[in-house]
């Protein structure tokens, strides 16, 4: 199983780092993407180096996509091609597709969410106007996941992993993480 999270340039750092962490530790192939460079800079200047660019990623070797949020992070994935090419594709193939904080206005743009429960930070309901916006904590509908933002990246990341593996399993990682959530 790989899945991808890209980083852009903006990106918020605890989503991100969060996501790949816990998916990690559940032995799940996470590949870290670059748009440009594979140096990125977060939303607080904190400096990441991927593993790849995206020109490197074969579709078909994928079995999801998570979109990490912060600004403009979010803004230069939703503005980026192939990252809709992606999401376009994984959504048709009903692979995971998953967004936190501001990035679900990448699955906006991506044509994907019309009549389907989302959730994202706040403010950016006005972006999302396709959806049935909602705003619990992490959302769950069919193939797609979404979370609020920073202070719910954990949940949102267990549940990314209760949705490919299974809810014991997650349950295993989030008590040995000691989360009490």
């Amino acid at each position: 199983m790989s899945i991808m999270v890209p980083f852009a340039n903006g990106f918020e750092e605890i989503e991100a780092v969060t996501i790949v962490d816990v998916l990690r530790r559940a032995e799940i192939n996470v590949i870290t993407v670059s748009l440009e460079k594979k140096m990125v800079k977060g939303a607080h200047n904190i400096e990441f180096v991927t593993e790849c660019n995206i020109n490197d990623i074969d579709i078909n070797e994928l079995d999801g996509i998570i979109l990490p949020g912060g600004m403009p992070g979010a803004s230069n994935l939703r503005d980026n091609k192939k990252i809709i090419n992606i999401v376009k594709e994984l959504n048709e193939n009903n692979k995971l597709i998953a967004a936190i904080c501001a990035a679900p206005i990448v699955l906006e743009e991506a044509g994907i969410i019309k009549n389907r429960k989302i959730t994202s930070y706040p403010g950016f309901e006005s972006q999302l106007k396709s959806c049935k916006y909602n705003t619990e904590r992490v959302v769950v509908e069919d193939n797609i996941i979404t979370g609020r933002g920073p202070g719910t990246a954990l949940e949102f990341a267990l549940s990314i992993l209760r949705y490919l593996k299974s809810y014991n399993f997650a349950e295993k990682i989030r008590k040995n993480m000691i989360a009490s959530f």
